[in-house]
């Protein structure tokens, strides 16, 4: 398995419009942050978990030329605004593209993208497969995913782990039951947005010791606002089995 991160940032993406901050003009690269997204490169099957705002930007960066499947963790615009862009695999691939959602997320993707699902199609728009997950074990392609129900405030969201590598942005809350699902992982990639309490996501404090709890071989924080602070002096705080994420990251397993 290749995991590489499309995009580590947080709603706003890091620059953030308008802020003169250190974070936003720095000029290191792993300060630039897209909105948050993850590519898995499992057997040859290729397979994107959310697709924002940056999507279009994140295939073309990474030169992703197949697109087995997308899956969504919940239907926030930062995750779900780039479904659009999908439709270039459709040429490609000359075929829909499944998606795979709790119902209520595709419930709403079929309310903001009406025209893709719509009796009379325009030609050239996406052509999506929709289905239905619950929170248990499923299979695309061969390959086992295990959701896991975590709390963004108030909003259910899917984390997923494959294999050994678990996936959780945007939360707050995971209770003791849905934890059992992670022990045991080698990789973790962990929501982080920032030093600050936040209503709706981990502050790096409480990352921190739900890695503590969970103990993988290897954590990266992800979702981050420019409130998190400097990439190089916030990584000097961290153990070393613990770092930030950044656009682009490749993880190999």
């Amino acid at each position: 398995m290749i995991v590489t991160l499309l995009g580590t940032g947080t709603s706003s993406g890091v620059p953030l419009i308008g802020c003169a901050c250190d974070v936003c003009r720095s000029i290191d690269f792993r300060d630039k942050r897209l909105r948050t997204s993850v590519h898995l490169d499992i057997d040859g099957k290729s397979f994107v978990v959310d697709t924002g705002p940056d999507f279009r930007q994140q295939m073309l960066r990474t030169g992703i030329q197949r697109l087995d499947a997308v899956l969504f963790t919940h239907e926030h615009k930062d995750h779900t605004a780039g479904l659009d862009e999908v439709r270039a695999y459709n040429f490609l691939q000359g075929q829909d593209v499944p998606v795979y959602a709790h119902q209520r997320v595709l419930n709403q993707l079929q309310t903001e993208y009406a025209y893709i699902f719509a009796e009379k199609k325009y030609p050239g728009i996406p052509r999506l497969q929709l289905n239905e997950i619950r929170n248990e074990p499923f299979e695309i392609e061969g390959v086992l995913f295990t959701p896991i129900d975590v709390l963004h405030h108030r909003l259910p969201v899917f984390g997923y782990r494959i294999h050994n590598f678990t996936y959780l942005t945007d939360l707050n809350y995971i209770s003791d039951e849905e934890l059992e699902k992670v022990y045991g992982t080698q990789i973790l990639v962990l929501d982080a947005l920032q030093i600050e309490p936040h209503i709706s996501h981990f502050t790096l404090e409480q990352a921190l010791a739900l890695v503590e709890r969970i103990r993988p071989e290897q954590t990266f924080f992800v979702h981050m606002s420019h409130k998190i602070g400097l990439h190089r002096e916030i990584e000097k705080r961290l153990p070393p089995s613990i770092r930030l994420g950044y656009d682009g990251l490749k993880i190999e397993m």
